[in-house]
């Protein structure tokens, strides 16, 4: 077996823990924390808010890091930070912990996010460069699937305290291995392979760096092209209301069928969100990702709308599957686009800056959500809100389209 698919093999058990833990865990404590402690959902929000600012602050640094060293030691401190930020979360004895302990996990998310993994990838695949990232993103919807509903369970049993202790020992135990002794190759050339696994060609006929797949002839730096930037903008407004949605699901859902009923849902749509990502691996090498990006978010804006016209447990159900379904597929897109449009030379500095940006805005869906709740007193139109704005990521992914191709 080409060893790129081991790589892909530790970057799904990765996206499992930084995604159950961090993404789809975050509205579990957000939940309990109120509870517990008292806080208004607006100020937990907010630390939620810090944990995606976090991150987006810290990526650019991560993915030329990267690019140079290599993921071995990144991924593994990165693992160990999201343990301790994990195990913090539950052992909160005042407000500047909060902060802390999300803002430890925003740099360890940052390192087993998007792009960390899809820069880890990026140098060992070309023919499959699509199907290879999609694969290993599968990991964040079988990390909502099973982690929820185990923490859920685990927090019931044991206390908020001793679950979130032994999440960040298997965290720990699982992941430092993983990465000291998956990642120790930073490429097919360290094996005396091309990518995709096929042999080296004859020095006289090797090819040529990596180009671009569009606007190889624009000499603009990918950094200041409007291409790159409607990736950026787009996936940025699109990734604000998925990331609000995520994180406000369990408190949406909760008062509407019970705890552990919504626990169970959060799952469902985690495994739908699987199922998303599974036909993105099956089709996204064979099409326009940009245009297949933009279906994605028209599907989530219908689904969006139901809801907040009939805000129903009959309409609850499947309006989260749906949205599941959808959010695996954005969550991988933009560095599939990204790759596609700019190639595999330098991936992880360039979309460093483009998932920078996405992850900056993306970061205010929490408190966004947290302040529009606050302020109407319902999910239902914070949802039609929220409609609106995957409406202006449409108009952005296509003008972005269209320039790049004239």
């Amino acid at each position: 077996m080409f060893y790129g698919w081991r790589v892909v093999g530790a970057c799904f058990v990765a996206a499992v823990f930084t995604w159950g833990f961090g993404v789809f865990g975050g509205s579990v404590y957000l939940k309990v924390i109120v509870n517990d402690h008292g806080w208004t959902t607006a100020l937990v929000s907010s630390a939620l808010t810090v944990f995606y600012l976090t991150n987006a602050v810290s990526l650019p640094a991560i993915g030329a890091g990267i690019d140079r060293w290599g993921s071995r030691f990144i991924i593994a401190g990165g693992a160990a930070l999201l343990a301790i930020g994990v195990a913090s979360v539950g052992r909160l004895a005042s407000l500047w912990q909060l902060y802390a302990a999300f803002m430890c996990m925003g740099v360890g998310y940052a390192t087993m996010s998007v792009t960390g993994l899809s820069a880890t990838i990026a140098p060992w695949f070309e023919r499959h460069q699509g199907r290879s990232v999609a694969l290993a993103l599968t990991g964040a919807s079988v990390g909502a699937m099973l982690v929820v509903p185990l923490l859920v369970l685990a927090i019931s049993r044991l206390g908020f305290a001793m679950a979130t202790t032994y999440a960040a020992g298997a965290i720990v135990l699982v992941m430092t291995p993983l990465a000291l002794i998956v990642f120790r190759h930073s490429g097919p050339a360290a094996l005396g392979l091309e990518r995709d696994g096929g042999a080296p060609p004859p020095a006289e006929h090797a090819s040529a760096p990596d180009a671009p797949a569009q606007g190889a002839e624009d000499a603009t730096p990918p950094a200041r092209s409007f291409a790159l930037w409607s990736i950026a903008i787009g996936f940025a407004l699109g990734l604000m209301v998925q990331v609000g949605f995520l994180t406000h699901h369990y408190a949406l859902a909760a008062p509407m069928i019970g705890a552990e009923r919504a626990g169970l849902l959060v799952g469902a749509t985690g495994l739908a969100g699987l199922l998303g990502r599974l036909l993105l691996a099956r089709v996204i090498d064979q099409v326009d990702p940009r245009r297949y990006s933009i279906c994605i978010f028209a599907t989530q804006i219908v689904v969006l709308t139901t809801f907040a016209i009939w805000p129903t447990v009959p309409v609850l159900i499947p309006v989260s599957l749906i949205y599941g379904f959808c959010l695996g597929q954005i969550t991988t897109l933009s560095p599939i686009v990204v790759r596609r449009e700019f190639g595999a030379a330098a991936f992880g500095s360039i979309y460093g800056v483009a998932g920078s940006a996405i992850q900056f805005f993306s970061a205010f869906g929490p408190v966004f959500y947290g302040a529009l709740v606050t302020g109407f007193g319902d999910y239902a139109p914070v949802l039609a809100v929220a409609a609106g704005f995957k409406a202006a990521a449409i108009l952005m992914l296509f003008a972005g389209r269209r320039r790049n191709r004239a």
